[in-house]
């Protein structure tokens, strides 16, 4: 089933607090006709929206087609966490790539950071940019591993990270399960459908043409590219491909190494005299449980929790009891809040659990799979491609140096097997090993 209708309905957001909390987004014309153009760009999340607007910064003509709506997929939806780095210990990358592609990898991820902050200063306040993101731990070996990652980033990049044992840590995230962990002030949180919508708005300031409601249901490859919608076609020199988790069956490039998985998030009623009950500061948690928990305030001061306890390509018919019993369990402070909206998504994985940000055919480049990371590293990585496009190969070389192979059994096994281990790993946490 077409990842992009089998949990959603046509040109509807996500029913989250996020759209709850705006006014209604503007809606964009459908794709009709034939046009042509420099470079199609395929989804209008953070990576498609920050590679049309560079480009049309640069005087490149940009269309951008997207089957539902600007931020509709997890750009729009997601927990608005700001990490830092990749998926993977730097130490690990060093170990896989070498000193110099790994430091090069880091500085992209820095930059990405200071991009979005940049961003939401001078275009979009209402994304409501804070600072500081927390990791707990519930193990000491897993706490011993954090600061003596907090060591390596302090002596080979200058960067830091406060390490707290289990009482400090326990005063500012107040759950009784973690045995301490991490708080970096260079990361941070948002609001992720605002920065979605600023990034449309500024890109269409730029020059760009965004349309909505216009899926891409083929790519017809060659030196001038073709893309076909129900409406139309676009002729276009390059096309950047920024699906992630809702790209349907076209291109087996991307598909073969990058999956969808589900992740969910519940919002509560306002708590603007209970929040500081659960967190000492208002900043971004995420935990070590290999099904993550992730949470923060937003702010109206709504708890928003979110996790994955579904490995199955459809939503569950309940998603709030597991989440909820998951919240109340981290924090029993919390039994018995009101919960006020409940809403999943998409994010896309690989296999190594690093971003594929690279070029698949001499005119077509894709950046997915960002694993959780997303929020900075997906906008970088629709520049980057930009950049690419424009003739800077830099960025993108420093992407594509990140090892994605395809999953076991390509296309056809890829979601069963990542079935299996994500159950297994599910079990692992609820038992404690």
């Amino acid at each position: 089933m077409n990842p992009l209708y089998r949990n959603d309905r046509l040109g509807q957001h996500a029913p989250s607090s996020y759209l709850a909390s705006l006014p209604p987004p503007p809606e964009r014309p459908k794709f009709q006709g034939h046009i042509s153009a420099d470079v199609a760009v395929i989804g209008a999340g953070f990576t498609g929206l920050w590679a049309a607007l560079t480009l049309a910064r640069a005087g490149r003509r940009v269309v951008v087609l997207d089957a539902h709506r600007v931020g509709f997929g997890a750009s729009g939806r997601n927990g608005g966490q700001v990490h830092s780095g990749f998926n993977k210990s730097q130490d690990w990358l060093e170990q896989k790539l070498g000193q110099t592609r790994a430091h090069a990898l880091w500085d992209i991820s820095q930059e990405a950071k200071a991009q979005l902050r940049n961003f939401c200063k001078d275009h979009a306040p209402e994304a409501k940019y804070k600072s500081g993101i927390a990791h707990g731990e519930y193990k000491q070996a897993d706490l011993a591993h954090a600061r003596a990652e907090a060591e390596h980033l302090a002596e080979r990049y200058g960067h830091h990270t406060k390490v707290m044992e289990r009482e400090a840590f326990a005063a500012l995230v107040k759950s009784p399960l973690y045995v301490g962990g991490t708080l970096d002030a260079s990361g941070g949180h948002l609001h992720p459908l605002a920065y979605a919508l600023a990034l449309a708005r500024e890109a269409e300031v730029a020059g760009a043409l965004i349309f909505e409601q216009s899926e891409v249901t083929d790519v017809q490859m060659g030196s001038k590219l073709r893309l076909m919608t129900r409406g139309g076609s676009i002729s276009a020199g390059h096309v950047i491909v920024a699906g992630n988790g809702y790209l349907p069956d076209i291109l087996p490039q991307v598909n073969t190494k990058v999956l969808p998985i589900n992740s969910f998030i519940a919002a509560t009623e306002p708590l603007p005299d209970r929040w500081q009950e659960v967190l000492a500061e208002d900043i971004a948690v995420s935990d070590s449980k290999f099904v993550v928990n992730y949470y923060r305030f937003d702010d109206e001061k709504r708890f928003l929790f979110g996790g994955r306890e579904s490995y199955s390509i459809g939503f569950p018919r309940d998603i709030s009891t597991a989440l909820i019993a998951r919240m109340e369990h981290l924090f029993p402070q919390l039994k018995g809040v009101a919960v006020d909206h409940v809403w999943g998504g998409s994010l896309a994985v690989t296999v190594t659990r690093l971003p594929h940000v690279a070029r698949i055919a001499p005119n077509v480049l894709s950046g997915a799979g960002f694993s959780g990371h997303g929020v900075a590293l997906s906008g970088m990585a629709g520049r980057v491609m930009a950049e690419a496009v424009l003739g800077q190969e830099e960025g993108l070389a420093t992407f594509d140096a990140l090892p994605v192979p395809t999953f076991p059994g390509g296309d056809a096994l890829r979601s069963p097997m990542l079935t299996l281990a994500m159950t297994w790993f599910a079990l692992r946490d609820r038992l404690g090993i």
